[in-house]
């Protein structure tokens, strides 16, 4: 049975809003739950239903869960470097994993997350090594489906986060000529292109773990 019903969390994001766009576009997508800090404006009510919540809260969300077959998260920390690993650990991890019990209660038969190449639960990077752990903890949860979506660079069309990701856009297309083969994982991939893969994987076989990497990325929208 195709998905018709999606719950997202973390919609208001770079990401996550460009899965948004593109799982609007396609009328298999019949019932789309939005979950978040803040509300995403001109979105159309006869398919899309939104709510302002705690996230780190999950009772506060709950029972809202209930009904979907599919969820999206692209919750995340934009710049990492300019909070404390506290909070990004609350943020990245804990409050991802309390979404994903709910999920997993409501019966959520698809979980995707968007992560990071290089993620690793043994990982001497604080960084990756959260988001290894975390990963780790929603294989616990034993979901039909996990998808766990793997970029590197995101390149998005304006700076959004100052001065590191500045540069970062400014070099990644020339790194991006030293990453082939084995190495592509590694490239930079355009958000637009990332937030559609989420969106298309929805309504594609797959396996019951799945890790996808650049290479999954560039796949051209079904005709």
């Amino acid at each position: 049975m195709q998905p018709t019903s999606i719950i997202m969390l973390g919609a208001s994001g770079a990401v996550g809003g460009e899965a948004l766009k593109t799982l609007l576009k396609d009328p298999r997508a019949e019932k789309i739950t939005l979950l978040g800090r803040r509300g995403i404006p001109d979105m159309p009510a006869d398919r899309v239903t939104q709510h302002k919540v705690d996230i780190f809260a999950p009772e506060s969300y709950a029972d809202l869960v209930t009904g979907h077959q599919v969820a999206i998260c692209t919750l995340g920390v934009g710049e990492p470097s300019k909070i404390s690993k506290e909070e990004f650990e609350k943020i990245d991890k804990l409050a991802v994993i309390d979404f994903a019990k709910a999920c997993k209660v409501a019966g959520v038969q698809h979980f995707e997350l968007l992560s990071s190449v290089g993620i690793d639960p043994t990982s001497s990077n604080y960084y990756l090594r959260m988001k290894g752990e975390l990963v780790e903890a929603l294989k616990e949860l034993d979901f039909d489906r996990l998808s766990i979506f793997k970029p590197s660079m995101i390149l998005t069309p304006t700076n959004r986060y100052g001065f590191v990701q500045g540069v970062a856009l400014a070099i990644w297309p020339v790194l991006d000529k030293l990453f082939f083969g084995g190495a592509r994982k590694y490239k930079g991939v355009k958000v637009e292109d990332l937030g559609s893969a989420m969106a298309r994987n929805v309504f594609q076989d797959g396996v019951r773990y799945e890790e996808l990497f650049w290479d999954e990325f560039q796949v051209e929208l079904d005709s």
